[in-house]
């Protein structure tokens, strides 16, 4: 398909209202577009697979999220980690779907920031599991971790509706066209024709706190928790604990490494923008696919209550079932 594009409706202005404050004219543009993928044969099938993708990624994750609702043996601090994460990966992927570029763009970033920081939280979790076994239940509790995640989300939306705000303070007098798949913060500020200087300052603040904060802390946690194991003296115990880190590894790497990917590699090279926005498109779809995956099949608590589960049948549509395993409350 040459040249995919299409437009989104802004909602900061009638179409190309002018105004003119100290002598500076303002041009708010009523829509702007996304240069999509161009010349990729057959990307019809990638639309596609797409498509498919979400749909499994809202089953996965509302399956998740009821399953830990519904079981009462789930209900516990890391569990209510896992129910936030599900969820954020949930409102995430349904956040990719156009809508208002100013919105698109804020939801887009909010649900990622809560994604990175819900890992951090993890991690503390594994952390104080692992170096303070004894004070574990006494330091992670349901309040303790409630209030983690509620500071999580109003910082990161404070932060985030701050940044993408100041976008209402730009002038677009040239192209309007967003070389992305959706209306992604920088190269959207840079399509401005006045001056950037705070815009470019809260788009590093805002990319440190949300991409470069969490994985230094959960890598200073792992660190931590290298240390606590190499005292254990029994082989068999360190390998015990490992385990338990396994699945937050797991997602700790779907989730971040391709962004640094997406990000450094024009550093270091010339990235073709298709290949760009393709890399761009995965990485903020497939680990939502793969988190209810990964904590149905890796953790602890599922093998345990995995024996004693049973099985209905859930219709899709007439003739076709999905078979889908429910554990016993």
């Amino acid at each position: 398909m040459d040249g995919f594009k299409f437009y989104l409706k802004e909602i900061m202005a009638p179409d190309k209202k002018a105004a003119t404050i100290s002598n500076v004219t303002f041009v708010r543009p009523a829509k702007f577009y996304l240069s999509g993928f161009s010349n990729i044969p057959h990307v019809t099938y990638f639309y596609i697979f797409l498509c498919f993708v979400y749909i499994m990624t809202v089953v996965g994750n509302v399956l998740l999220l009821s399953v830990i609702f519904l079981v009462k043996t789930l209900h516990t601090p890391k569990y209510m980690i896992v129910f936030n994460l599900a969820l954020t990966d949930l409102c995430g992927s349904t956040a990719l779907i156009p809508k208002a570029c100013l919105s698109y763009m804020f939801f887009v970033w909010f649900v990622g920031g809560v994604q990175s920081w819900t890992l951090v939280t993890m991690a503390y979790d594994r952390f104080i599991a692992i170096c303070f076994p004894l004070m574990y239940h006494s330091i992670v509790t349901k309040p303790a971790i409630a209030a983690m995640l509620l500071l999580v989300w109003v910082v990161l939306l404070s932060l985030i509706a701050f940044t993408v705000g100041l976008l209402d303070h730009l002038s677009f007098c040239g192209s309007l066209v967003i070389q992305s798949f959706f209306c992604d913060y920088g190269p959207t500020f840079r399509l401005a024709c006045n001056d950037k200087f705070l815009n470019n300052t809260m788009t590093m603040v805002a990319m440190t706190v949300v991409m470069c904060f969490p994985p230094i802390l959960i890598v200073l946690t792992y660190v931590c928790i290298a240390i606590a194991l190499s005292r254990i003296a029994s082989h068999k115990e360190r390998v015990k604990a490992l385990k338990t880190c396994t699945s937050h590894l797991i997602l700790v790497a779907i989730f971040y490494l391709p962004f640094l990917g997406t990000y450094i590699a024009p550093l270091t090279s010339s990235l073709h923008p298709n290949a760009r926005i393709i890399n761009s498109t995965l990485t903020h779809t497939i680990p939502a696919l793969l988190n209810p995956i990964i904590y149905s099949l890796k953790t602890e608590e599922w093998s345990k209550l995995l024996p004693r589960n049973k099985k209905f049948f859930l219709v899709l549509n007439p003739g076709t079932f999905l078979c889908v395993s429910v554990l016993k409350c």
